[in-house]
């Protein structure tokens, strides 16, 4: 069984509030969760108005693959161009 885990940290320079950052993340979020049968929710910097960072994860059985799809989630995210992209990190635990 392979895990893949990720976190994309956020630059949101629009944001004035902390409504218009729910309204940027949950857009983020429901994009990346239907285009990839992948669990995404919002982990950090909950407080700050302009700055999120997303948490993601896969499970599967071959490392190549969640790796492949891992890349693809973050290409996505910065793809929508609803925020700028200023951190990511990837972790891909083999058991």
């Amino acid at each position: 069984m392979v895990i893949g885990n990720g976190i994309i940290t956020f630059r949101l320079y629009d944001c004035r509030s902390l409504k218009g950052k729910r309204k940027v993340v949950r857009s983020i979020v429901s994009r990346l969760r239907n285009n990839f049968n992948a669990s995404v929710a919002e982990v950090g910097s909950n407080d700050m108005h302009q700055r999120a960072e997303i948490g993601f994860s896969m499970v599967g059985n071959d490392k190549a693959v969640i790796n492949s799809k891992l890349d693809k989630i973050i290409n996505l995210a910065e793809d929508l161009g609803l925020a700028e992209i200023i951190d990511t990190e990837i972790e891909i635990i083999h058991l």
